[in-house]
């Protein structure tokens, strides 16, 4: 009989040792227990891949979502290890951008930073375009991809075949922060680098790091945990210099035509922005990505103002004389491709970012944690005297938002439209989209948006009371997007019930995410605006040049019959009435998982068929007279 093996020393490398120092985490319940408790020493012999998993959790980050390839086996090894004792968790996927974007909304929804898993080649593409999303809407996470090896031995299978070094560490430079570990004494460096981007308090993005094939497994002698860094930390930044202070509240006392732009750096402070737009009576108009930073229904709330927009906002937009920006980095569609302000004499801007806060001409910046700036401000105001100057302003944006409201009541409840394609009458989107968001106020989902016609008409309908009700990837304006973000609540500590309002080529593009939020245990409902074709690109189509080329095509699909072909997936027809649609939702909701609904709308060129665009746009055959504006503009 052969004798027992000896068990390694804890802090030496091997499978059995990395078992013992996962229990003795799981045991203490955390790193830092472990090694306050002498369960673990302080140094340790350990594998890059190893070292990495444990820097990773002294920043709280023990999420991972993974597609495993030749280029993750051993980092595979070492999550497998972990996770059987608890410390780590590991949801697989199917799709690399859809796993991008179940990470994105894992991060942005419920504030857990989380890892993206995969390796270089077709995987990495995926998954760097998916990040978009991310680095857009300035969302932290980590993207972790296996890399070509270090000693030039000669191509490595996915690599991009080009006699240049570490290409997609150079490719993912460009995309947001990277780091190509081709030294595993480097983990410190590229940990610290991390923190600094992923959990960045303003300026947030993916943060990528490359693990070459043989680095993963090398060993990194004595390494002191405790020198790894923590997740990063930062005091909130005041406006040091008090004279600014004093400008700018010089400049809104006699400034009655005040518009506040709220962009969506403003929803963690929407208390401080409903008090200063209180105080100074100014008209406050939302980004697509700030809904619910006032009340719905606060008389100064004047709703989304842009290149889709509202009556209301844009009139905000367009009138005001002094514009106040507050966490905006200024999207096209945002400011109407810069023409969004013809009568701004001046902006006073509220960032944290130095860029964002000086993107305009005429601009007092105010940079700082836009909470503790706010609060300045208003110390430096003091009472602002309510004028009748200033009321008739507020009168005046109040009397464009009746007439937006107005407006929407017709579109929102117009009849059923015969539609070319579908050969019957059919609900519109503004009228199948308002009754998807009244049914989600009523059973306090959160709401997510994908790209296209539905996302445009779904941020100019939305009756948000507060802010984190509804995310709409404005930023990127990725397809997909809204379906993946379901997942991410059968990952999350506190998940909440998501509806993901999606089109018909949104929906296609990630349809396998069903499979996924089955797996991992999401409860959410997707709800497919069908219309057949791509109606924002026929829409501008039509605007720009009077008919529409190559964005629909014949190929009809039974999206409840596909959806119910998924174990754990329920699928229900929502009709072409308001009353078979809320029905629908009512069966949806019940089930205890995921569910479908799939309900046809009309696409065309009726008028009460969409909500209408009130901006500028920087496209097509418009952009020579939104140029000749831009550069006649003060700001």
């Amino acid at each position: 009989m052969n004798a027992r093996a000896p068990i390694p020393p804890i802090g030496m490398p091997g499978s059995a040792g990395l078992a013992l120092r996962a229990q003795a985490i799981a045991q203490a319940g955390s790193l830092q227990n472990a090694l306050d408790q002498g369960l673990l020493p302080e140094r340790m012999s350990v594998t890059l891949s190893e070292g990495l998993v444990l820097g990773l959790l002294r920043q709280g980050v023990s999420k991972y979502l993974a597609i495993f390839g030749h280029g993750s086996t051993d980092l595979a090894e070492v999550l497998r290890l972990y996770t059987a004792a608890g410390v780590t968790q590991v949801f697989n996927f199917r799709n690399e951008v859809e796993m991008a974007h179940a990470g994105t909304a894992l991060s942005w929804v419920y504030r857990e930073p989380c890892a993206v898993v995969t390796s270089i080649g077709p995987g990495g593409m995926q998954a760097m375009a998916g990040s978009l999303a991310a680095a857009s809407n300035g969302v932290g996470l980590y993207h972790i991809y296996g890399d070509e090896t270090t000693h030039g031995e000669g191509y490595n299978m996915q690599q991009v075949p080009k006699p240049t070094q570490h290409v997609y560490g150079q490719m993912t430079a460009l995309m947001g922060q990277s780091y190509v570990l081709h030294t595993p004494q480097a983990l410190r460096d590229a940990l610290r680098r991390g923190t600094q981007c992923v959990h960045h308090p303003y300026k947030a993005g993916p943060f990528f790091l490359m693990l070459p094939l043989n680095t993963q497994p090398a060993v990194i002698e004595d390494l002191h945990l405790t020198s790894l860094p923590t997740r990063l930390r930062v005091s909130p930044q005041a406006v040091a210099d008090t004279q600014l202070l004093a400008e700018a509240a010089q400049l809104i006392q006699k400034s009655p035509r005040i518009v506040l732009k709220a962009g969506g750096g403003s929803r963690e402070f929407s208390a401080q922005v409903r008090a200063l737009a209180e105080r100074i009576g100014a008209a406050v108009v939302l980004s697509p990505g700030s809904t619910g930073v006032m009340p719905d229904a606060h008389l100064q709330n004047m709703h989304v103002g842009g290149s889709k927009g509202s009556i209301s906002g844009n009139y905000a937009m367009e009138n005001g004389e002094l514009l106040i920006v507050v966490g905006s980095r200024a999207v096209c569609q945002a400011d109407c491709s810069g023409v969004g302000y013809p009568k701004a004499q001046a902006v006073i801007n509220i960032n944290g970012d130095l860029l964002d806060a000086t993107h305009y001409n005429r601009t007092l910046a105010l940079t700082g944690d836009i909470g503790v700036v706010i609060d300045q401000l208003l110390a430096a105001l003091g009472p602002v005297k309510p004028d009748s100057a200033r009321k008739q302003w507020l009168e005046d944006c109040w009397q464009a938002k009746v007439r937006w409201r107005a407006f929407l009541t017709q579109r929102q409840t117009a009849p059923r439209m015969q539609d070319p394609v579908w050969q019957r009458p059919v609900l519109s989107q503004p009228a199948a989209l308002k009754t998807v968001c009244d049914f989600a106020k009523q059973v306090q989902a959160v709401k997510f948006f994908d790209a296209g016609d539905v996302q445009a008409n779904g941020f100019q309908t939305v009756e948000d009371d507060q802010p984190f009700d509804t995310f709409t990837e404005t930023g990127a304006s990725y397809m997909g997007f809204a379906t993946c973000a379901v997942i991410a609540s059968g990952m999350a500590r506190n998940p909440r019930y998501g509806i993901a309002f999606t089109g018909d080529g949104s929906f296609m593009m990630n349809p396998q995410a069903l499979i996924s939020a089955v797996e991992h245990g999401a409860r959410g409902m997707v709800v497919i605006f069908d219309n057949r074709r791509m109606a924002a690109i026929s829409g501008l189509q039509h605007a720009q040049y009077g008919v529409d080329f190559r964005t629909n095509d014949s190929v009809a699909v039974d999206y409840v019959r596909l959806a119910s072909s998924i174990a754990g997936v329920q699928a229900f027809w929502g009709g072409d009435t308001p009353e078979s649609l809320r029905q629908a939702l009512e069966q949806a909701h019940a089930h205890a998982g995921v569910s479908v609904v799939h309900v046809p709308v009309y696409a065309g060129t009726e008028a009460d068929a969409g909500l209408g665009a009130y901006g500028s746009w920087n496209v097509g055959n418009w952009c020579d007279d939104v140029q000749r504006r831009y550069h006649a503009s003060r700001i």
